[in-house]
C-alpha cells in the first residue's frame, strides 16, 4: 500500500535529499583528494597522521556516494527494510564524519610541528634526491615565493661557500641566480616556507571540517526524514 497525503510529500523529500547526498558524497570524495594531494605532493608532507582526515572523508565520500542510490530506490519502491537501512548506515556514516572533524581540528594544533620536520628533511635530502623531488622543491619554493624551513639561512650547507641557496629562492629565476646570494632580499627571497605552508595547510584542513559538519547536518535532516517514511510505511502495512 503506497503512502498517503503528507507521507508522500515525506517520499519525495527523502528521494530530493537522497539526490543532494549523491551529490554531497561526491563533494567529499573531491575536496578529499585535494587535500590529500596538497599535503604529499604540493607540500611534500608525508607524515601519516596528516593523511588520517581526508582519507576518512575521501572513504565516507564514497561510501555515501553508493548509500544515497540505496536510499533513492527504497524512498521511491516504499520498501521498509531499505529505508530502515538506509537510515542506519546513513547514521553511521554522520557520525564517522564528526570524528572525522574532530580529528582534523586537533591535527591543526599539530600542523607546526609537523612541518617544521617535513621542509627541513627536504631540505636535508635536497642534493642527494631525484631530480624529480629537487624538482618538488624547486616548485613549492618558487610558487610560494619562499626560501627554506624559516629563512634563506638554512641552505648554509647548500654550498662549500656557505652562501649559496638553490635558484628557485630568486626573485627572477636565472642560471646560478642563487650563488653568494643568501640574504640578498634584492635577489632573493629570505623568508622561510614554514609559515606560508602552516597557513595554508590550516586553511585546507578547515575546509575538510566545514565540508563534513555541513554534509552531517544534512544528513541528520535526511535520518529524519527516513524515519518518518519508515513509520509512515509501518502504518499503511498495519492498516492492511
Amino acid at each position: 500500500m503506497a503512502v498517503e497525503g503528507g507521507m508522500k510529500c515525506v517520499k519525495f523529500l527523502l528521494f530530493f535529499f537522497n539526490f543532494i547526498f549523491w551529490l554531497c558524497g561526491l563533494a567529499l570524495i573531491v575536496v578529499g583528494i585535494l587535500v590529500q594531494v596538497s599535503l604529499t605532493k604540493t607540500f611534500m608532507i608525508n607524515d601519516v597522521s596528516t593523511s588520517g582526515a581526508p582519507i576518512v572523508v575521501i572513504i565516507v565520500g564514497a561510501v555515501i556516494f553508493f548509500i544515497a542510490f540505496f536510499g533513492c530506490c527504497g524512498a521511491w519502491q516504499e520498501n521498509y527494510c531499505m529505508v530502515t537501512t538506509f537510515a542506519i548506515l546513513l547514521s553511521l556514516i554522520c557520525i564517522v564524519e564528526i570524528a572525522a572533524a574532530i580529528t582534523g581540528y586537533v591535527y591543526r594544533k599539530k600542523v607546526s610541528a609537523v612541518v617544521q620536520d617535513s621542509l627541513t628533511e627536504m631540505i636535508t635530502n635536497y642534493k642527494n634526491g631525484t631530480d624529480k623531488f629537487r624538482l618538488s622543491v624547486d616548485k613549492l619554493q618558487e610558487d610560494l615565493k619562499c626560501c627554506g624551513v624559516n629563512s634563506s639561512a638554512d641552505w648554509r650547507n647548500f654550498a662549500p661557500d656557505g652562501n649559496t641557496v638553490p635558484d628557485s629562492c630568486c626573485r627572477n629565476v636565472t642560471a646560478n641566480c642563487g650563488v653568494g646570494a643568501m640574504m640578498d632580499a634584492a635577489k632573493v627571497y629570505t623568508e622561510g616556507c614554514r609559515g606560508i605552508v602552516e597557513e595554508l595547510l590550516q586553511k585546507n584542513i578547515l575546509w575538510v571540517i566545514v565540508a563534513a559538519l555541513v554534509i552531517a547536518f544534512l544528513q541528520i535532516m535526511g535520518i529524519v526524514f527516513a524515519c518518518c517514511l519508515m513509520r509512515g510505511i509501518r502504518s499503511g502495512y498495519e492498516v492492511m
